[in-house]
């Protein structure tokens, strides 16, 4: 079976980011918001074990696998590396996510974020192997990777393990020539390896949403569409993309979404000439590639909310939000480390798929924020 053979449409419900009621799942918003997606012609859905602290496999469960028929929807699950040590654990891992998801098989399994590194751990640990022996035994319809690193690592794996039947990349315009995420590379290696690809951060964890003003002025002159319709709408264009996904938080969002990819047109002359321009706007703010993963803030010993501590600096630097002040000291650094106790450790460094230099980040921030409480 072709691996997207029975995916509807080019546009999928990434479950990373789902709308909550303080630390759980509004799983009333999150039904809803299920609902209309498919009541619009759409099924694919995207989590991992680590979206929302295993929130989010559970939610799906409750809000999806639960309340529609298996063959209505197409549900992608992930490895990663937070959750095993040795070849022994994955397996049970694996069982446990399936009754997490309240499923028998996931239609994709993907080897999570993928780089040089984690790319060695897995191999050490046999878990490609795995993934394809439980796809033989029909636990998993389609094997294939998401991926953090530059094209020629890419390429490497790809050569290794032809067996492979989808890539997942970052892909937005603003990444599309970034040296530090090479995104056209890595779609151009997938081109060369015949896989298709599905996007993710196709609105670079928000910061192609909330736009400076020069940038939003620039798509105000098109008269209509979201900043996020041009930017979801530039990844899915290409050839050989077949999947772009988008983190919903609210019923709002979804419609917004729904509006142009529910019959999907590719972006005219004029507006790939308005994303270049707000592309080179972006370019000249200087601002924290900060996509909001997480994965930094799992190791820091100093307990550190790296994000939001960036966001705070994008917010203050670009947007002119002088409110980031209060939001730094009495919000993201109460139960959190301040920027200045970071000890230089590098975990950060080693866990960011933007391969950002973290260390030197945050003393630029604490050189911001804390200046006055010396």
């Amino acid at each position: 079976m072709e691996a997207f053979e029975n995916v509807n449409k080019k546009f999928g419900f990434g479950c990373m980011g789902l709308p909550m009621k303080g630390d759980k799942v509004d799983t009333e918003e999150f039904s809803k918001m299920v609902d209309t997606f498919i009541e619009n012609g759409f099924n694919y859905f995207d989590t991992a074990h680590g979206y929302l602290g295993g929130l989010s496999e559970t939610a799906i469960k409750e809000c999806l696998t639960s309340r529609y028929p298996r063959d209505q929807y197409i549900l992608t699950d992930k490895l990663t590396n937070f959750f095993f040590k040795k070849e022994e654990d994955i397996r049970p891992f694996f069982e446990s996510q399936l009754e997490a998801c309240g499923v028998d098989y996931f239609d994709y399994y993907l080897m999570h974020a993928q780089s040089a590194d984690n790319f060695a751990f897995f191999k050490k640990c046999h878990a490609y192997e795995t993934a394809l022996e439980l796809k033989k035994e029909g636990k998993i319809r389609h094997f294939g990777i998401s991926f953090h690193d530059r094209a020629d690592v890419l390429e490497q794996i790809l050569k290794e393990y032809p067996q492979i039947e989808a890539v997942q990349i970052q892909f937005n315009y603003l990444d599309y020539e970034d040296p530090a995420v090479e995104s056209r590379k890595c779609y151009e290696v997938c081109c060369k390896y015949g896989k298709p690809v599905i996007v993710m951060e196709p609105v670079k964890g928000g910061n192609l949403v909330k736009l400076p003003d020069e940038a939003r002025a620039v798509f105000d002159k098109l008269h209509g569409g979201s900043p996020a319709g041009y930017a979801i709408r530039f990844a899915a264009g290409f050839d050989g993309i077949r999947m772009v996904l988008s983190g919903m938080s609210s019923l709002e969002q979804m419609e917004d979404n729904i509006s142009y990819m529910k019959d999907f047109q590719p972006l005219s002359k004029e507006e790939q000439e308005a994303v270049q321009k707000v592309t080179e706007i972006f370019q000249s703010q200087n601002m924290i590639q900060c996509t909001a993963c997480r994965y930094c803030t799992a190791g820091c010993p100093k307990h550190i909310s790296i994000p939001d501590l960036f966001a705070c600096m994008n917010a203050k630097k670009i947007f002119h939000d002088w409110n980031t002040d209060y939001y730094y000291n009495n919000v993201h650094t109460v139960n959190n480390g301040k920027a200045s106790d970071c000890i230089k450790c590098g975990k950060c460094e080693k866990a960011c798929p933007q391969h950002l230099p973290i260390r030197k980040l945050l003393e630029d921030v604490a050189e911001e924020f804390e200046k006055g409480n010396e």
